[in-house]
């Protein structure tokens, strides 16, 4: 099943990826990836804000200004990626558990998020690390 369509997710909207400098730039957000992360939010059980999903360069460009973790060749770039809010132990774990078995293998977890991605041009496809 290819996502090519809002109506064709249970649990997103296509607006919620969007970059922030761009509105509609959710559509760039890669349906493969969409979909696997469609069946990770029912896996889970428990509701997924994204706080970054589709980035554009100068967005992105504008994070690493800021001093944050924006690599120049982010999956966020790509529509690979997603960071979903996740401020306690219980609710990452239930994320990480999720994406796992989903096979999204590329997990980044942070102090109030999540990173997930399926970036298929990263070396490390299995890995996960801490910012």
């Amino acid at each position: 099943m290819v996502v090519s369509n809002p109506k064709q997710m249970k649990y997103f909207n296509y607006s919620e990826f969007d970059s922030p400098d761009l509105p509609n730039s959710g559509i760039n957000m890669d349906a493969s990836f969409l979909q696997l992360l469609d069946q990770c939010r029912e896996t889970a059980g428990v509701p997924f804000k994204i706080t970054s999903g589709y980035r554009t360069k100068e967005y992105n460009q504008s994070l690493k200004d800021k001093g944050y973790k924006a690599s120049k060749n982010s999956a966020h770039l790509k529509g690979f990626a997603v960071d979903i809010a996740a401020t306690d132990s219980v609710t990452r774990h239930k994320i990480i558990s999720a994406a796992l078995a989903v096979n999204i293998n590329r997990i980044g977890v942070a102090k109030t998020f999540v990173h997930l991605d399926t970036d298929p041009e990263k070396p490390s496809q299995h890995c996960i690390w801490t910012y």
